[in-house]
């Protein structure tokens, strides 16, 4: 299986209808504004931390970006919503039988994963070139992505006095929606088989450590700031908690980064996550 024709089909097709999708259904409100800024700092603070680790470590060109990358995006479409819905559809969340507080919890998620997905496909295209990768070519790429077209014409149609959803393009987008998690994992997998497993190498747990210890410890001190409380900064707290983004190992495959040093952080993370993130639900719980 072709690798650069599996990352095009997510970038290009399935990505683009998820982020219209979401954007479209999801009511924003001043709270969901916070989230957004909080959301922006959060990638700032971690992008300025992956600056100075990487210099210290003195790594080379493409594996930085690549780390630092590991560190800005984290899983929030996959992981992060299969487990806002998982933890917040379960007891001592259920209320007679019903879950009252899953809808704010997944707006949360939403507006934290429209984040993520926009400025991954923007910022994390940038930051993820090879050697010779100028910002001129950088922002070219950018707006080769339709991912953010999509999400301008889903706020557009927000605005329009029609539903959007009685139209035949609604089934066709919310097929494609549910078919990004299938297309993004098999992405990966093909890439992690073509790709050199080095366990050896420190940097990707470090990267890991960064990403599953660091960006809870830096998101809550920024629900502090921001003045979060009750289940929204429950929710903030535990999706940050994912491990690095799939889509960062695709991207780094896009732009000729050192795809082995990020799919090898996915892998890394993806496995420890299912400790660090137990006891993230934990915390949330209970200092929340």
């Amino acid at each position: 299986m072709d690798t650069e024709t599996l990352t095009k089909l997510n970038f290009y097709l399935y990505s683009p209808a998820f982020t219209f999708v979401y954007i479209f259904s999801t009511e924003v409100t001043v709270d969901l504004v916070r989230v957004i800024l909080l959301a922006l700092t959060l990638l700032v603070v971690n992008y300025a931390a992956g600056a100075v680790i990487t210099r210290l470590l003195r790594l080379k060109w493409n594996t930085a970006k690549a780390f630092q990358n590991a560190l800005m995006f984290f899983n929030s479409g996959n992981i992060g919503v299969s487990l806002i819905i998982l933890v917040f559809s379960r007891p001592p969340y259920v209320v007679d039988g019903s879950a009252p507080y899953l809808q704010t919890a997944l707006s949360v998620q939403i507006m934290l994963f429209l984040v993520q997905n926009l400025t991954m496909s923007t910022i994390g295209f940038i930051n993820s070139g090879g050697e010779g990768f100028t910002l001129k070519k950088g922002v070219t790429r950018v707006l080769q992505m339709p991912m953010i077209y999509a999400a301008i014409c889903a706020f557009l149609f927000k605005l329009l006095p029609f539903d959007f959803t009685g139209t035949p393009f609604w089934p066709a987008l919310s097929h494609l929606r549910d078919g990004l998690v299938s297309i993004a994992l098999v992405s990966l997998g093909v890439q992690l088989a073509k790709s050199r497993i080095n366990l050896r190498l420190k940097t990707p747990y470090l990267a890991a450590f960064c990403r599953l210890v660091g960006g809870p410890a830096v998101a809550y001190l920024l629900i502090r700031l921001f003045g979060f409380e009750g289940v929204m900064a429950q929710a903030i707290f535990i999706s940050v908690s994912a491990p690095t983004a799939v889509n960062t190992a695709l991207i780094s495959v896009e732009c000729k980064g050192d795809s082995d040093f990020a799919v090898q952080a996915v892998t890394v993370s993806t496995l420890l996550s299912a400790v660090t993130m137990t006891v993230v639900v934990y915390l949330a719980y209970t200092i929340f």
